[in-house]
């Protein structure tokens, strides 16, 4: 079998591509974003140069051809773009979810295909196994590494032609068979930022994508004026800093509409709830419930998954309610459902 292994340049899919020594092996790195200049001063961002000459040092290492793709426009129209409209529309999204589910499970995969590829295989820490004939996403062995809930956009033949070959790992056991092997990026610290927005700035990326933004007002709960905002793209719900309002008491933003360009402040009571609306539904078996079901849901990465309903209603949306207040659900935001390991789906929060 032939395997297209996507090379971030670090330790992860380079461990990755050592793993699938039984397969004829091509690696590759998505050229995605221009900024260079700013990527490359920072060591904990992907996609720099010096990623890409780290995976090519461990393909050359390892005795298999590499190729750089060029996927530059379209990761501009299906993900920058989006990033920055969904915060204009007062959202706050994940990009690094659209990157999985457009790029490298989508244009990725068409590109395995002209190559005569069987299988894409990435870094991901998560499994998949099959029961019953069908796949099934699977929590990383690892908790403190595992990806599963950006990966809830994957369907049933995506999954059959997928490997996560560091599922069953723990990250100390990676970075061991990295220094067992010489590879370069064995110490490479794992990228943590947005790879087109290296300083964290999301407000200024945005201002320099698309223009300044209009500010507004900060308003009360209950409609009281209580300053002037910079432009909504600069605020997500929970936000308690950089707002600039002193009322005597913690403060936080706990909505944003976009329609009056008003962001709503409140008390962090104010910041829990129990439903969420979820939009754009993807149900991993590739079955939809045809009933209320019983799961556990997280709203955010790095959150602990919480115990909830789920009901599919007919338009296809999906109403979650929570056993127990959750703080900060986000419109724009991920939710995904589990049944202890599995992941059942997962949609974007819309409300």
């Amino acid at each position: 079998m032939k395997a297209l292994i996507a090379m971030s340049g670090g330790v992860d899919s380079s461990v990755a591509a050592l793993l699938m020594k039984d397969h004829e092996r091509i690696g590759c790195t998505m050229r995605l974003y221009d900024g260079d200049a700013q990527i490359v001063e920072r060591e904990n961002s992907c996609c720099s140069l010096d990623d890409v000459e780290d995976a090519r040092a461990v393909c050359r290492r390892m005795g298999f051809p590499y190729h750089v793709f060029n996927f530059k426009d379209d990761f501009e129209k299906k993900i920058i773009k989006k990033f920055v409209d969904s915060y204009r529309c007062g959202r706050t999204p994940n990009p690094c979810i659209d990157c999985n589910r457009y790029m490298k499970f989508d244009k990725l995969f068409d590109r395995a295909r002209e190559l005569g590829c069987d299988v894409v295989v990435t870094g991901h820490y998560a499994r998949i196994e099959e029961e019953n004939g069908r796949y099934v996403l699977k929590k990383a062995v690892d908790p403190t590494k595992d990806q599963s809930y950006v990966l809830y956009s994957l369907t049933q033949e995506q999954l059959g032609h997928v490997r996560f070959p560091l599922g069953g790992l723990t990250k100390n056991e990676v970075r061991r068979i990295a220094q067992e092997n010489g590879f370069v990026n064995a110490s490479k610290p794992d990228s943590q930022d947005i790879c087109f927005v290296p300083d964290g700035d999301y407000a200024g990326f945005i201002e320099r994508y698309s223009g300044a933004m209009e500010t507004g007002d900060f308003l009360t709960t209950d409609g009281r004026v209580l300053g002037r905002h910079k432009g909504i793209a600069h605020y997500t719900i929970g936000q308690r800093k950089h707002l600039g309002i002193s009322v005597g008491a913690p403060i936080y933003v706990v909505g944003i509409n976009a329609a009056d360009n008003t962001v709503i402040l409140g008390s962090e009571s104010e910041l829990f709830r129990t439903v969420a609306a979820v939009d754009d539904f993807n149900w991993i078996s590739g079955q939809v419930p045809d009933q209320s079901i019983r799961c556990k849901a997280k709203t955010r990465y790095r959150q602990k998954e919480q115990p909830a309903t789920a009901t599919v209603n007919d338009d296809g949306t999906v109403t979650l309610v929570f056993d127990e207040p959750i703080r900060a659900i986000t419109p724009g935001q991920a939710a995904v459902l589990y049944d202890g390991d599995v992941v059942l789906g997962g949609g974007v929060i819309v409300g």
